[in-house]
């Protein structure tokens, strides 16, 4: 490396290193140190298992696995608020996306890879059109999306809960829960793995997501809004046609998540399983440290995977309970929001 680009990347490295979302890392680590002391357990140890846990052979591809709904997640709610919009509502769209996938998958009379690729189809269609109901919502009724995210996910979650427990449902099954979907109508495993073929669906979406932003115009006009809105409309940007299309894409990233859980994971779509990992509530949270910022959000979904994988390996080894991963993860959050009002804070008492 020359001198010459050894001084430009200085300067770069230590932005990235003063970047407020590792310092809230690094000081929620700290904290989560000074709690294992106050406890008696040794923080070193722990970290170190968490990293085993998560990285060390087998253990990386149950990471991988639990990363690729997450970043799905983490992308529904990192699209929005790369505009300064909020998506609340991914629990409801990842549903939505999940039984318009078994429905497809079980019942369309078609070959297998066709029925696979239909399925998916349908379910990022299903989401997409009804994330983008909260946008239009906003957009001509004045509801704000902050609130009818958050609300349209109940009456998803309701529908689908009654539609699986009466008439979809597998009567031989204990369970509310649909059929089993065939084999050939299953997102395929990768061989040697307990992955699937949805890892590489999840790497296609997360790319061109990253690509979208960084390389057209529709990402710089999407950041624009982030950073003014009012300014964005100024210079000729349809805040409204803006607005429904970054929802309807967020919510197509929920239907897609709830397409590869169902078709690749669970092989059905039962009552309740989608939403009780709350991947939709920790991809919330890894766009917030992120800013919104797809590479940022992405990574710190990896991250997040890799501290709750680790989190079984830690309380195996040391017998601290993996729910410290939760608090760790929360008091990141916590850290950068109060960093982030400090810096708002007019001085002075002004």
């Amino acid at each position: 490396m020359s001198w010459r680009r050894l001084a430009e990347f200085l300067p770069r490295g230590r932005a990235a290193l003063a970047s407020p979302a590792l310092l809230a890392i690094v000081a929620g680590l700290a904290v989560g140190a000074a709690i294992m002391l106050a406890t008696g357990h040794d923080p070193i140890e722990a970290y170190a298992e968490i990293g085993r846990g998560a990285l060390a052979g087998p253990n990386l591809l149950d990471t991988l696995a639990w990363a690729v709904p997450l970043v799905g997640m983490t992308l529904v709610a990192a699209l929005p608020l790369r505009g300064g919009m909020v998506n609340l509502g991914g629990d409801g769209q990842m549903v939505i996306g999940g039984l318009v996938a078994a429905m497809v998958a079980l019942y369309l009379p078609a070959p297998g890879a066709a029925r696979v690729a239909l399925a998916v189809l349908a379910a990022v269609a299903a989401s997409g059109a009804y994330a983008a109901m909260a946008a239009w919502g906003q957009v001509r009724l004045g509801v704000p999306m902050l609130i009818s995210t958050l609300l349209l996910s109940y009456p998803a979650i309701g529908v689908a809960s009654f539609l699986v427990r009466f008439p979809l449902r597998d009567a031989a099954s204990g369970m509310p829960e649909t059929f089993l979907v065939q084999p050939e109508a299953r997102i395929p495993q990768i061989p040697g793995t307990e992955l699937t073929g949805g890892l590489f669906l999840m790497a296609a979406a997360a790319a061109l997501v990253v690509w979208i932003d960084r390389r057209t115009v529709r990402g710089f006009e999407l950041r624009l809004r982030g950073l003014n809105a009012r300014f964005a409309g100024y210079g000729g940007i349809d805040l409204d046609r803006q607005a429904i299309a970054t929802m309807f894409a967020a919510g197509a990233m929920a239907g897609l998540v709830g397409a590869i859980i169902v078709l690749g994971m669970q092989y059905r779509f039962t009552d309740g399983a989608l939403i009780t990992p709350n991947y939709t509530w920790t991809g919330l949270m890894a766009a917030l440290l992120a800013a919104g910022e797809p590479v940022g959000a992405i990574a710190a979904a990896l991250f997040f995977s890799a501290l709750q994988i680790g989190g079984f390996g830690m309380e195996r080894a040391t017998e601290i309970p993996r729910e410290l991963t939760s608090v760790l993860q929360a008091v990141i959050i916590l850290l950068l929001a109060s960093r982030a009002g400090l810096r708002r804070r007019p001085r002075g008492g002004e």
